[in-house]
C-alpha cells in the first residue's frame, strides 16, 4: 500500500509557518499544549492534523492564513479539475453581479434576456446538483445561470425583478458552497457578498437569515470563528421577533435551527464544547417542533433532526468526544436527508469519529463508500485528506486495498 510521501503535505506548509514566525518547535508545541515531539511529526508528515481547531490554532500563531495552510485548492488530475475550469468565468460573473446590485451607473446586459420561469427552473436545478455533491455539474452550470441573472437584473422592474432578487440571492449561494468546497474561500465570500446584496435590497427578513447562514458558511472554511458567531448571533436576534409569535412560520424555526448548527460548529472549532453542545440541543429542539419529516432543501440548509445529527457528529470530533457526538441525537435517520452533500459530511465525520474511538477498519470502510457516492466531495475535503493520511501512516492491513484506492485517488502520493 503506498505512504502519503507528498513534499507538498501540511505538515511541510507548518513548518514553513512556524519558521516564519520565528518560533522554535518547543515553543510552537508550548503555546499548543503539545510535545516538541508531536510538532516534529506534524512537521514531518508521520502525523496529520485532523481537527479545525488544531489547525486554526497554528494559523492564528504563526499569522498565516488557513486556506494555505491547507494547501487549497487541491488540484487534482481527475475529474474534480473539470470543476476548476468554470471557477474564471464564475469570478466575473460574481464580480458584475455585485457591481449591478450595487446601483453601479453604465453597466449593460451581456446576454439575452431569458423569461423568469426559465430562471427559476435553473435555479432549482442548480440547487438540486448542489444538494447531489455534483461539483462538476454545478460549477459548470453556475456561470451562464449568473450571467442570466444579472441581465434579468439589468432589464427587469417590478415583481419580475424582486423575483430575479431572490434567484440571485439563491444562486449565489449555492455557489459560495461550490467555491468552498473546491478551495476558493475569498471567491466563496464573494458569492455569499452577491446574495447579500440581493437580500439587502429584497429586505426580507427569511432571506437575510438564510444569506447570514451562507456567510457563516464562507467565514467557517477561513476559521473566522469569532465573525461566525457576530454574523450567527445578530442573525438569530433579528429572527427572533418572527420566531416567538404564537404560531411561528416553519422557515423561520428551521432557519433559527440551521443558525444555531453553524455557531455549534464555531465554538467547537473554537474549543468551546459546553456552548456547542448547547447550540446542538436548541437545534434540536426547534427540529423536533418541525417534525422528523421536515428538511428545508428550499431554503438550502436542509435543516431538520438529521441535519442536526451531522453537526452533532461534527462537533463530537472537534471537541474529542467522539461518541457524544454520534449519538446524542437518538433515533436520527440521516440517510432520509434529502441531500448527498448533507450525508457525505456526515459519512466523512463519522469516518473520523471511528478513527478517534480506535475502529479504524470502520473508518476506512466508511470514507470509502462515502467516495464512492460522491467521489468529488470527498476527495477534496481537507479533513478527508487528513484522515486518510493519518491511516495510511499507521495502517489498516484488514483494508489495505479500500485504504490504498483512497491514498491515490486523492493523490497523495507523488
Amino acid at each position: 500500500m503506498p505512504s502519503p510521501v507528498s513534499p507538498e503535505h501540511l505538515g511541510t506548509r507548518v513548518r514553513i509557518a512556524r519558521q516564519a514566525a520565528g518560533l522554535t518547535q518547543v515553543e510552537l508545541a508550548d503555546l499548543l499544549g503539545r510535545s516538541e515531539h508531536w510538532v516534529q511529526d506534524v512537521e514531518a508528515g508521520r502525523l496529520a492534523l485532523d481537527r479545525y481547531s488544531l489547525i486554526t490554532a497554528i494559523a492564528e500563531l504563526t499569522d498565516v492564513d488557513v486556506v494555505w495552510l491547507l494547501g487549497q485548492p487541491y488540484r487534482l488530475r481527475h475529474s474534480p479539475e473539470r470543476a476548476h475550469a468554470y471557477v474564471p468565468a464564475l469570478r466575473a460573473g460574481l464580480r458584475r453581479a455585485g457591481l449591478i446590485l450595487s446601483g453601479h451607473p453604465g453597466l449593460a446586459p451581456q446576454a439575452v434576456p431569458v423569461d423568469t420561469r426559465s430562471l427559476r427552473e435553473r435555479t432549482e436545478a442548480v440547487n438540486h446538483r448542489r444538494q447531489a455533491a455534483d461539483l462538476p455539474a454545478v460549477a459548470r452550470t453556475l456561470p451562464a445561470l449568473i450571467e442570466d441573472l444579472n441581465t434579468a437584473l439589468l432589464v427587469e422592474g417590478g415583481a419580475a425583478r424582486e423575483e430575479t432578487l431572490r434567484l440571485t440571492a439563491d444562486a449565489a449561494r449555492t455557489a459560495r458552497m461550490c467555491l468552498n468546497s473546491l478551495g476558493y474561500p475569498d471567491l466563496a465570500w464573494v458569492a455569499a457578498e452577491v446574495a447579500a446584496g440581493a437580500a439587502t435590497v429584497l429586505g426580507d427578513p427569511v432571506v437575510k437569515a438564510a444569506v447570514a447562514w451562507d456567510r457563516c458558511g464562507a467565514l467557517l472554511h477561513q476559521a473566522a470563528i469569532p465573525e461566525t458567531l457576530a454574523i450567527a448571533e445578530a442573525a438569530l436576534r433579528d429572527l427572533e421577533p418572527l420566531a416567538t409569535r404564537p404560531h411561528p412560520a416553519p422557515q423561520v424555526l428551521s432557519l433559527r435551527g440551521a443558525l444555531m448548527l453553524r455557531g455549534a460548529v464555531a465554538d467547537a472549532r473554537g474549543g468551546r464544547a459546553a456552548g456547542a453542545w448547547s447550540r446542538i440541543q436548541a437545534a434540536l429542539s426547534d427540529a423536533d417542533r418541525l417534525g422528523p419529516d421536515w428538511h428545508d432543501v428550499s431554503a438550502q440548509t436542509v435543516f431538520g433532526r438529521g441535519t442536526v445529527a451531522v453537526h452533532a457528529t461534527e462537533v463530537g470530533v472537534e471537541v474529542e468526544e467522539p461518541d457524544r457526538g454520534l449519538t446524542i441525537v437518538p433515533n436520527a435517520d440521516v440517510s432520509a436527508v434529502p441531500s448527498k452533500e448533507r450525508r457525505t459530511h456526515f459519512e466523512i465525520d463519522r469516518a473520523r469519529a471511528y478513527r478517534k474511538m480506535g475502529r479504524l477498519p470502520a473508518a476506512v470502510l466508511t470514507l470509502r463508500a462515502a467516495a464512492q457516492a460522491a467521489p468529488y466531495y470527498v476527495y477534496a475535503d481537507p479533513m478527508a485528506r487528513a484522515l486518510v493520511t493519518d491511516l495510511a501512516h499507521g495502517g489498516v492491513p484488514s483494508q489495505a486495498a479500500a485504504l490504498s484506492s483512497l491514498i491515490r485517488n486523492m493523490e497523495l502520493v507523488r
